[in-house]
């Protein structure tokens, strides 16, 4: 069975700093793209990055384009969301998945995701 667990997120200032990490077991990861969504209060999932399987190539959500930055870890099958210079609307639950389109974006398993907040 596929599971993603994601940590890092918090209460954060505006303009702060997070790094987020998603651990994926149950598959073999290698090989896979991977992509961060995040959903906030009342609206749809929104996939705001996607690493292609080498981890050379990524894409942005035009919303976090130059704020954020996604990298991975194959030997230890995780994959890394590091978000600078956060806004209010960056509030949301974020969460990982495989995949890459960034056109798709599934809701969260039940209990995924970390709790990014950001707030003065």
């Amino acid at each position: 069975q596929v599971q993603f667990v994601e940590s890092g997120g918090g209460l954060v200032q505006p303009g702060g700093s997070l790094n987020l990490s998603c651990v994926v077991s149950g598959f073999t990861f290698t090989g896979f793209s991977m992509k961060w969504v995040r959903q906030a209060p009342g609206k749809g999932p929104e996939v705001i990055s996607l690493i292609n399987p080498t981890g050379d190539s990524a894409k942005y959500a035009d919303s976090v384009k130059g704020r954020f930055t996604v990298s991975r870890d194959d030997a230890k099958k995780m994959v890394y969301l590091q978000m600078n210079n956060l806004k209010p609307e960056d509030t949301a639950l974020y969460y990982c998945k495989t995949g890459g389109n960034m056109q798709i974006a599934v809701p969260p398993n039940p209990g995924q995701g970390t709790q990014v907040t950001v707030s003065s």
